[in-house]
Order: C-alpha cells, then structure tokens, then sequence
C-alpha cells in the first residue's frame, strides 16, 4: 500500500517499516555496511572488529509494570550489540525532554538508566540534551546508542542463518507489549503482566563461549518473533518451519492477548533473543541458556530449511500448516 505520508504504521517494525528503510533510507546512505541490515553496523579499526549501534525510545507511558523508558533505552541498546555478537562496552545517551516535565520523574528515569547500565556493566560516556516547547515533544524521548568489541572467531549475522540449523527463542512471547498496553489503557487483570525488558550481553558471553559459531542472533522487538523470522529468512535466502506447540507463551499474557485480538508472534519483546545454532551444537547452547537467570524458558522452536526460501511456515498440533507473515500494520505504536 503506497502513501502519500508517514503514518504509525512506518514505525511498526513490519512491512512499511522495512519499505521505508529499503525504499527511501537505506539507498541514500548505501554502503557494504550499512547494506547488511543487521541489529547494528560490524567494522574493523586497527585490526579490531567493532560493534555500532543507535536507538530511539518514544514508548508510552514511560513507566510501565516491570520498567521504564529509560531502562528500556540501556537494555535496548545493549541488547542490540549483543546481537552482533559483541561485548557492549560504551553507551551515549541523547534527551530530548519536553518543557514542564517533572523533575522527579527525569531523576527517576536517570537513575533506572544508571542501575540498568551497571548491570550490563556498558558505561555511559557521551550525550547530549535539548529541551522542547510544550506540546512538541511527548514527556521525554530518548536516544541511545552504543559500541562494542566482537570476539575473535565469532561471526554473527541473519545472513549466515543456515538450511539445518534449529531455532531456539529464550523465553515467553509478547510480555513487554501486553505490559505495556495494559497500563496505557488502564486495563485491569487478575495476574499482573510485567515487561521483560533485561540486557541479554550477559547470556550471549555464555552461549558463545559453548559455541562461538552461531550463525544468527536477533531480539524480536518491534513486530516481534513473527516479523523478526521473516526478516531473516529473506535475508538467509533460506524457509523457516516453526511449531505451534513449542512457541512460550505465559497463560496470563495468552488470555490477554485472545482477548484483545493480538497475535503473540507479532508482539513485542524486549528481553528475549532468537539464536540459530549448529544441529550439532544446540543441545549445548540450550543447556547453557536454560542455566541463566534470562533463559530458564528456553526451547528449540523451529528449524531452518530448504524449502519455501524467505518465508515462514508454522506447523499446528493437528499436522496443519498456516504461513505466518510479516507484520502488515501497526498493533501498538510507541512500544518501545
């Protein structure tokens, strides 16, 4: 669907998203890095491969059960050199605060960034901050962005996804998102729905020192587990086969999701990862996951394979087959 303008949907991590990254971005700025596409850009200085990556946090509201916008910022982008198979080691953090903003709630934001920081142990050495007129700006917006170092021997990518190699997503689907949407619209349950936003390096370190050949890494944020395995697969040129029955799912955030009409695969996460391992190797990369404070729900969910390159295929508990898409629209602007 063309459009004249952008709308909520450009920001949905599905398919606009990626017309307007492809189509109008990408091309002008076109370069063998930038051209990869992956969680962030992998560069050598000096004979070191290093890790850049940038991020912008608008979600709403900026406090939620389990986080906030600012913890979400250091997570996020932590998590995003982690997924180039990088050790995170320096953050910059950019502000843009909207005239009459408590305070107290900035100092509160701070303070969640700082603890979330040092938890990763990244540092926080550059930034900058503007302030906006009221009404320009929503609260607070925050921008940031990060680098680190890649291990020697470790090559992480969507393109090196692999015919054979099984899937494995770390935990339970779609809990930032429903945590998110529930406080927004002041809806009330019975089970609290908390975010699970968390840094993820921690984890990584331990998954490739069992195996330094994984093939690929992605947290499934904007259009969760459903759009970030078909980014991949066009990316890898390869089909990707997923079984229901194996997908983690917390029941609270199931029931919420039936009962608001979402779809869990297209939710957005933000302390989960999808890794693909060598047949040979998963068992140990499973163990070792499920040994972390951040993988105890880990499972082999699919696996890569030759048939239906670039799409995804999901296979019911009766033996059908359904093809799960991109993300075509946006389900929840400003989650992240």
């Amino acid at each position: 669907m063309a459009t004249d303008v952008i709308t909520l949907d450009h920001g949905s991590g599905g398919k606009l998203s990626h017309q307007l990254i492809a189509g109008t971005v990408a091309p002008l700025f076109d370069n063998p890095i930038l051209s990869r596409l992956d969680d962030g850009a992998v560069f050598a200085v000096d004979g070191a491969r290093l890790a850049f990556s940038t991020d912008t946090f608008v979600v709403d509201p900026i406090f939620f059960p389990g986080g906030n916008i600012g913890d979400l910022a250091i997570n996020g982008t932590v998590n995003d050199l982690a997924m180039c198979g990088a050790e995170p080691l320096y953050l910059s953090l950019g502000l843009i605060i909207e005239e009459g903003f408590p305070f107290g709630d900035l100092k509160r934001v701070l303070q969640s960034m700082r603890d979330a920081a040092d938890a990763a142990g990244v540092g926080i050495v550059t930034g900058d901050t503007k302030v906006v007129p009221k009404g320009a700006a929503d609260k607070l917006f925050i921008n940031t962005s990060g680098i680190g170092r890649i291990r020697k021997g470790v090559n992480v990518s969507a393109h090196r996804a692999a015919v054979g190699d099984p899937i494995i997503l770390s935990g339970s689907m779609a809990d930032h998102g429903m945590a998110v949407l529930t406080q927004r619209e002041g809806l009330a349950f019975e089970t609290d729905l908390v975010s699970d936003t968390a840094s993820l390096n921690g984890m990584v370190e331990q998954m490739l020192a069992v195996c330094p050949d994984i093939h690929t890494l992605r947290d499934p944020t904007r259009g969760g587990v459903g759009s970030t395995l078909n980014e991949i697969a066009a990316a890898a040129r390869i089909g990707i086969r997923i079984y229901e029955d194996r997908l983690p799912v917390k029941k609270a955030v199931a029931g919420v999701c039936e009962l608001l009409g979402f779809d869990p695969l297209y939710v957005a996460n933000e302390g989960k990862l999808l890794a693909f391992v060598p047949e040979d190797q998963v068992q140990a990369v499973l163990e070792t996951m499920r040994s972390h404070p951040r993988g105890k729900e880990a499972a082999v969910i699919g696996q890569a394979v030759s048939d239906h390159p670039g799409r995804v295929v999901m296979e019911t508990p009766i033996g059908g087959t359904r093809i799960v898409d991109m993300l075509a629209g946006e389900q929840l602007p400003r989650i992240c």
